[in-house]
């Protein structure tokens, strides 16, 4: 496997994940040892915060974000970018903390930053899968996926998905401040924003499973917010409103074995 462009920071976003901090971090650096954590608790009322704090009592390798109260998705994700922006970190990777995104999927998806800037872990490309998921689920899922790609008229094919890859140079040209959008919403405007930037966006297949310990935070309301900013940001693509460039203009890959 080909080594990242330096040190890398998994950012795990947590809202009552005590039963699967542990091992999601545990089987993490089973992978790899030398990665970072950065877990990021919204107050859970379940005590996430505070096994999180026991485990990076114990691990100098794993680092805790306070928030005040829950508040989103994406905001706890931004504030685990500028986190990472203040440290010397290369490499930011985002993860769920529910063992949905296989640990052992992320040395594939570090190695595509060879030629690439953002690494996207995308179910819906070939040799992608998803396990234990209801069909109406998945349904939904690939719906707005397909919905997303068509408004906005990229080739990205998972583009709602949460298991993704970062150099720092991505995150520091953005405009992190200017973010507003939660839930999975906040992933298409992330991947969006660095497709309209021109950085090289690349899509590699990953296994996708089911939880198995508590229940899912996505709701009616997350829905219904990605479908009106995506249409949003399609119309204004249209009419010539988009985000500033950059000089080596829009592309994004689709995947690659």
């Amino acid at each position: 496997m080909a080594e990242p462009p330096g040190p890398v920071l998994v950012v795990v976003p947590t809202y009552d994940e005590r039963e699967n901090l542990g091992p999601a971090v545990a089987r993490l650096h089973a992978c790899l040892p030398d990665v970072d954590v950065l877990v990021v608790d919204d107050a859970s009322p379940d005590g996430t915060g505070e096994l999180a704090d026991e485990l990076a009592a114990d691990d100098d390798r794993i680092t805790v974000l306070h928030r005040a109260g829950k508040d989103g998705l994406g905001a706890a994700y931004l504030d685990g970018f500028r986190h990472a922006l203040i440290g010397e970190h290369q490499v930011v990777v985002e993860m769920d903390a529910d063992g949905s995104h296989a640990p052992e999927d992320l040395p594939a998806l570090l190695a595509a930053l060879e030629d690439a800037d953002v690494v996207l872990g995308s179910r819906y490309v070939p040799g992608g899968r998803v396990v234990n998921w209801p069909w109406h689920r998945e349904a939904l899922s690939r719906g707005g996926n397909l919905y997303s790609r068509l408004a906005l008229g990229v080739p990205i094919r998972d583009i709602t998905g949460g298991y993704r890859v970062f150099r720092r140079s991505v995150l520091e040209q953005l405009h992190l401040e200017s973010v507003a959008s939660q839930g999975y919403c906040f992933q298409v405007d992330m991947a969006w924003r660095a497709v309209r930037a021109g950085f090289r966006v690349r899509e590699v297949p990953i296994t996708f499973a089911e939880r198995e310990r508590g229940s899912s935070k996505m709701s009616g309301a997350i829905v219904a917010e990605a479908l009106w900013r995506v249409t949003c940001w399609g119309l204004s693509h249209r009419l010539g409103r988009d985000l500033p460039q950059h000089p080596a203009g829009p592309v994004a890959e689709g995947a690659r074995s």
